[in-house]
Protein backbone atom coordinates (compact mmCIF):
# COMPACT_ATOMS: atom_id res chain seq x y z
CA UNK A 1 0.00 0.00 0.00
CA UNK A 2 1.53 3.88 -1.27
CA UNK A 3 0.48 5.82 1.69
CA UNK A 4 2.46 8.26 0.45
CA UNK A 5 -0.12 11.06 0.32
CA UNK A 6 -1.07 11.31 3.69
CA UNK A 7 2.53 12.61 4.65
CA UNK A 8 3.03 10.64 7.89
CA UNK A 9 5.59 11.70 10.07
CA UNK A 10 7.05 9.77 13.03
CA UNK A 11 5.41 12.12 15.08
CA UNK A 12 2.04 11.68 13.78
CA UNK A 13 2.45 7.67 13.74
CA UNK A 14 4.06 8.16 17.55
CA UNK A 15 0.77 9.88 18.55
CA UNK A 16 -1.73 7.69 16.83
CA UNK A 17 0.14 4.14 18.04
CA UNK A 18 -0.33 5.99 21.39
CA UNK A 19 -3.80 6.50 21.28
CA UNK A 20 -3.99 3.00 20.14
CA UNK A 21 -1.83 2.08 23.47
CA UNK A 22 -4.05 4.14 25.48
CA UNK A 23 -7.27 2.68 24.65
CA UNK A 24 -5.97 -0.69 25.25
CA UNK A 25 -4.63 -0.74 28.60
CA UNK A 26 -7.60 1.76 29.87
CA UNK A 27 -9.35 -1.48 28.75
CA UNK A 28 -7.42 -3.96 30.22
CA UNK A 29 -7.40 -1.15 33.47
CA UNK A 30 -11.30 -1.56 33.39
CA UNK A 31 -11.01 -4.83 33.23
CA UNK A 32 -9.05 -5.71 36.16
CA UNK A 33 -10.79 -2.93 38.20
CA UNK A 34 -14.21 -2.02 37.17
CA UNK A 35 -15.65 1.30 37.82
CA UNK A 36 -13.14 3.99 36.69
CA UNK A 37 -12.42 5.42 40.36
CA UNK A 38 -14.62 8.34 39.85
CA UNK A 39 -14.27 11.69 40.98
CA UNK A 40 -15.16 15.36 41.55
CA UNK A 41 -12.25 18.00 40.15
CA UNK A 42 -12.01 21.65 38.34
CA UNK A 43 -14.93 20.92 35.79
CA UNK A 44 -17.14 20.68 38.72
CA UNK A 45 -18.92 17.22 37.89
CA UNK A 46 -17.47 13.83 38.50
CA UNK A 47 -15.61 12.32 35.69
CA UNK A 48 -13.74 8.81 35.49
CA UNK A 49 -10.51 7.63 34.04
CA UNK A 50 -11.72 7.07 30.89
CA UNK A 51 -13.78 10.71 30.84
CA UNK A 52 -10.35 11.91 32.05
CA UNK A 53 -8.72 10.37 29.04
CA UNK A 54 -10.90 11.20 26.39
CA UNK A 55 -10.26 14.86 27.42
CA UNK A 56 -6.36 14.60 27.57
CA UNK A 57 -7.14 12.85 23.56
CA UNK A 58 -9.06 15.61 22.52
CA UNK A 59 -6.94 18.04 23.99
CA UNK A 60 -4.23 16.78 22.70
CA UNK A 61 -5.63 16.32 19.52
CA UNK A 62 -5.97 20.38 19.35
CA UNK A 63 -2.86 21.08 20.52
CA UNK A 64 -1.16 19.37 17.80
CA UNK A 65 -3.33 20.65 15.12
CA UNK A 66 -2.65 24.42 16.45
CA UNK A 67 1.02 23.60 16.40
CA UNK A 68 0.77 22.76 12.92
CA UNK A 69 -1.15 25.69 12.29
CA UNK A 70 0.65 28.53 14.33
CA UNK A 71 3.96 27.59 14.40
CA UNK A 72 6.84 26.16 12.16
CA UNK A 73 8.32 24.63 15.52
CA UNK A 74 9.40 20.92 15.58
CA UNK A 75 6.16 19.13 16.09
CA UNK A 76 7.95 17.04 19.30
CA UNK A 77 7.26 20.23 21.07
CA UNK A 78 3.80 19.71 20.22
CA UNK A 79 4.05 15.92 21.70
CA UNK A 80 5.77 16.98 25.06
CA UNK A 81 2.96 19.64 25.34
CA UNK A 82 0.51 17.42 25.17
CA UNK A 83 1.91 14.73 27.62
CA UNK A 84 1.92 17.67 30.26
CA UNK A 85 -1.89 18.72 29.25
CA UNK A 86 -2.73 14.74 30.11
CA UNK A 87 -0.92 14.72 33.31
CA UNK A 88 -2.72 17.96 34.73
CA UNK A 89 -6.07 16.37 33.11
CA UNK A 90 -5.90 13.52 35.20
CA UNK A 91 -4.56 14.94 38.51
CA UNK A 92 -7.31 17.60 37.98
CA UNK A 93 -10.07 17.04 36.39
Amino acid sequence: MNFAWMAWTLPTALFFVTILILLIGMGVWEYVSPGGAPHVGILGFETTRGDRLFISLLGSAFINIAWLGFTSLNLWWAVVLSLIYAVLVFRYV
